[in-house]
C-alpha cells in the first residue's frame, strides 16, 4: 500500500475545483487533512475508486504542523531564482542592494538573496517564510488603495473565513479580552501605529507585516452586556500582491504567535 510523503502528493490527486463536499474550504486544505491523518482521500467525491483503492487507506506517522510548506517554499525560491530581484524590489516596496533585496517584515529588517535564501536576525518561522516569498514572486506595482475591507470581502476570502476568524481574530481577541495591556505592548513591539478610530472601535491599530499588506486590527471593549470584539481589515487590494493562503497564513500565524508570547511572560 502507497503512502504520502507530503501534502502536496495527496494535492496532484485532487481535481482543484474547491468544492467544500469535504467539508474543508480548499482541495489544498483537504490535501493537508489528509496527509495529517485527519481526513481519508475516499471523503473526496471526485477521486477515483481506483486511486482511493491505491492510497484511501495509506496512514501517516504524526507529522508536524507545517509538513508539506517545504515544498511550497522551494517552488517559491526557484521563481525567485528567475526573477530580476533590483527591477522588482521598488514595486514591491523594497531597495536592492549587494545582491539582496532589503525589505521589512512586522517592521524589522530582513534581506532576500537571488536564490531565495532569507537572512533575519528575526525568527523566521513558516507563517513568515511563505507570505514573503510569496509576496516577492506575486506583489506588483499596484498601489494600496485606502480602503478597509474585512477578510470575508477579499476575491477568495469567502471561502476561508470560518477558518480565518476562528485560528485567527478569536484567538488574538482572546489574548486582548486577557491581557488588555500587555496586547497593546505586543502590537507596538511589532510597530503598530495607532490611528483615528474606525468602525467605532476603541482600539484602532496599524500593522505591516509586508510593506504593501497592511492589517488594521480594530478592537471592542466590553461594556454594560455587550460582549468585547476584535476584527481585522485588509486593503481591497492586498490578493494582487499575496495568495489567499498566505493572507491566511500571516493572520494565523501572528495570532498564534501573540498567544505564545503572552504565555511565556506568565501574563
Amino acid at each position: 500500500m502507497s503512502s504520502f510523503s507530503n501534502a502536496m502528493e495527496v494535492f496532484k490527486l485532487l481535481n482543484k475545483s474547491n468544492c467544500k463536499e469535504c467539508f474543508k474550504p480548499t482541495c489544498l486544505a483537504f490535501a493537508g487533512a489528509v496527509f495529517k491523518g485527519e481526513k481519508e482521500l475516499r471523503e473526496c467525491p471526485y477521486v477515483s475508486s481506483d486511486v482511493v483503492a491505491k492510497f484511501g487507506d495509506a496512514k501517516q506517522n504524526s507529522p508536524s504542523i507545517d509538513q508539506g510548506a517545504d515544498e511550497i517554499i522551494e517552488g517559491f525560491r526557484k521563481s525567485i531564482s528567475n526573477i530580476d530581484l533590483a527591477s522588482k524590489a521598488k514595486s514591491i516596496g523594497a531597495t536592492f542592494s549587494d545582491g539582496r533585496l532589503n525589505i521589512k517584515v512586522m517592521g524589522k529588517n530582513v534581506s532576500v538573496d537571488t536564490q531565495g535564501k532569507i537572512y533575519t536576525d528575526i525568527h523566521a518561522n513558516q507563517w513568515v517564510v511563505v507570505p514573503l516569498l510569496n509576496y516577492i514572486v506575486q506583489g506588483t506595482d499596484t498601489p494600496i488603495t485606502g480602503n478597509w475591507v474585512p477578510f470575508r470581502e477579499l476575491p477568495n476570502g469567502r471561502a476561508w473565513q470560518g477558518l480565518f476568524h476562528k485560528q485567527c481574530e478569536e484567538l488574538i481577541k482572546k489574548v486582548a479580552d486577557t491581557y488588555p495591556n500587555f496586547f497593546e505592548q505586543i502590537l507596538e513591539l511589532f510597530n503598530g501605529k495607532e490611528v483615528e478610530k474606525h468602525y467605532k472601535s476603541d482600539i484602532s491599530l496599524v500593522l505591516h507585516p509586508l510593506p504593501k499588506i497592511p492589517i488594521l486590527i480594530c478592537y471592542w471593549l466590553a461594556e454594560d452586556e455587550i460582549e468585547s470584539d476584535l476584527n481585522l481589515f485588509f486593503d481591497a487590494n492586498t490578493e494582487e500582491h499575496l495568495h489567499i493562503n498566505s493572507i491566511y497564513a500571516l493572520g494565523a500565524g501572528f495570532a498564534r504567535m501573540v498567544e505564545k508570547l503572552a504565555m511565556t511572560h506568565g501574563f
